[in-house]
């Protein structure tokens, strides 16, 4: 059984879309979605600085935008019912894989990214928040310690890693008094998110979906909430608002790719981050990390060996 996931945050590279616009029909759909939410994907994605795409107005907009191009130059006109057993994605990833599994249309998800990214980016700029990657030590024991702190466990990833998120006085004291056998490292995003401090978010968001209309997914849809595969698109829709200041708990959903009895993972551009973790969490599973037009036909091959029906 093949899955197809979606990165999140911080998997944004300068120059990430450049590769892509050399094929056919690309730069158009680009334009399109631009156009639609008065931003400049293009430019973001093959002249912008490192710096300019942190920025999460721009950032998600940009990862949501590659992960569908991505997908649909790998699926090629094929129905990923298909061809998915399951599909899902980190933090802002779910809002595309919630339009690969057939929840949104392009369009809305573009459009829903556009008016998240600008929330959270409003929601962080009121208080000096952010986020560190703990790596190692017991989870238990890591959780108990940033509550201690008065921290987050914003994302638990699985592998070993659980992001930490709060005020930059907290972050700055779990920098200090390390969880035992842990690592900590700063990472350069604009907020706290998926915690209380992303609230004024969630309702802006709240208000936006009221106009989408949402079908049921077509290929399953493995929720960031709680791991579970979810078979009403308005709860999907749910989910995705309130997950703005929800924990990210990667590790069910990967745990959940286990019980479904996945065989391979494809994580569509900007591929790496999520393949990492499936290779700590989800020994003997092939993965791939779609990256460029360079890696598709080692995709559709990995998809010829593990959806023979597609």
């Amino acid at each position: 059984m093949l899955v197809l996931v979606a990165p999140g945050q911080g998997a944004q590279k300068p120059g990430l879309l450049n590769p892509w616009l050399d094929l056919p029909g690309v730069g158009d759909r680009l334009a399109e979605w631009s156009a639609a939410i008065d931003l400049d994907l293009v430019h973001y994605g093959t002249e912008a600085d490192a710096d300019a795409i942190r920025d999460t107005a721009v950032a998600q907009p940009l990862l949501v935008a590659s992960s569908l191009i991505s997908t649909e130059v790998l699926l090629d006109g094929r129905d990923p019912a298909r061809v998915l057993g399951a599909t899902a994605g980190h933090s802002v990833g779910e809002l595309a894989a919630a339009a690969i599994a057939g929840v949104l249309s392009p369009g809305d998800a573009m459009s829903l990214v556009r008016t998240r990214g600008r929330a959270m980016a409003e929601a962080a700029a009121v208080t000096e928040t952010g986020m560190s990657a703990v790596l190692g030590g017991d989870p238990e024991q890591v959780t108990a310690h940033l509550e201690k702190l008065g921290l987050t466990a914003a994302n638990v990833n699985g592998g070993g890693q659980i992001v930490a998120a709060g005020t930059a006085a907290e972050l700055a004291a779990l920098a200090e008094d390390k969880p035992e056998k842990a690592r900590v490292i700063p990472l350069k995003v604009a907020g706290a998110f998926h915690t209380r401090h992303m609230a004024p978010a969630v309702a802006t968001l709240e208000s936006a979906v009221q106009d989408v209309t949402a079908s049921d997914p077509a290929v399953r849809y493995v929720s960031n909430l709680d791991g579970q595969a979810v078979g009403s698109g308005d709860e999907v829709v749910r989910r995705l608002v309130n997950q703005i200041s929800a924990s990210v708990r990667w590790d069910l959903c990967m745990e959940t790719f286990k019980e479904l009895g996945v065989t391979a993972l494809i994580e569509v551009c900007p591929g790496g981050t999520l393949t990492g973790l499936a290779k700590r969490g989800l020994p003997g599973v092939q993965t791939l990390a779609l990256k460029s037009p360079d890696d598709l036909e080692a995709a559709r091959a990995l998809i010829a060996e593990h959806a023979p029906t597609a």
